[in-house]
């Protein structure tokens, strides 16, 4: 169920933070008025299916009612498409594990196979980690158009048309630029040590 409102302001996140921490419901709709339609965006490029993304969305809204408090998140929109991501992703295995239809999240996924190590023991696992942290640096160099590019197609699943839209850019630009920033990262894992 989405929630609608006629309302065209929004509360402050600090507002709408203070009502999770009174446990006032309203918190619910005023977190739907504000970042409704991006929470849903999020869920619809990562599972693909209208239906299945508004009970992410749903979800969500109960998944921040119940962390907060004790959290009282800095960045709420941030907060806010974490929790989205999370149960998205959780949604896509599950539709996954049933063979349903892929989603912009598994083209996505794809273009990073190269960079992402599958272990199932403590090495492994510790090597994961060691890896992620040198990607997540890698990211956090990045100058602040590839720094949205990648986060918008990596984290947020956006398709490539909708990247360009937003950077006023053809499709094929921002491929150029995915693949530059792809090349940056494997020169810099290269250069720690990794093989790619």
């Amino acid at each position: 169920m989405e929630l609608q409102t006629n309302r065209t302001s929004a509360m402050s996140d600090e507002q709408i933070i203070e009502l999770y921490w009174q446990r006032d419901e309203r918190a619910i709709r005023e977190t739907d008025i504000k970042y409704g339609k991006f929470l849903l965006s999020i869920a619809v490029n990562i599972v693909h299916d209208r239906c299945d993304s508004e009970e992410c969305l749903n979800d969500t809204y109960i998944g921040a009612w119940n962390a907060i408090p004790p959290a009282r998140p800095v960045l709420l929109q941030s907060f806010l498409a974490t929790i989205m991501r999370c149960t998205a992703i959780n949604r896509y295995n599950a539709n996954k594990r049933q063979k349903r239809i892929a989603s912009e999240f598994t083209v996505s996924l794809s273009e990073l196979e190269d960079f992402i190590a599958d272990g199932g023991d403590m090495t492994a696992e510790t090597e994961t980690e060691e890896l992620a942290k040198a990607i997540s640096d890698y990211v956090r160099s990045l100058p602040d158009r590839q720094l949205y590019i990648f986060v918008s197609r990596f984290y947020m699943a956006d398709p490539l048309a909708v990247i360009g839209k937003e950077l006023g850019c053809s499709v094929s630009t921002v491929k150029r630029e995915i693949e530059a920033i792809k090349n940056g990262l494997k020169k810099r894992l290269e250069s720690e040590g990794y093989t790619v």
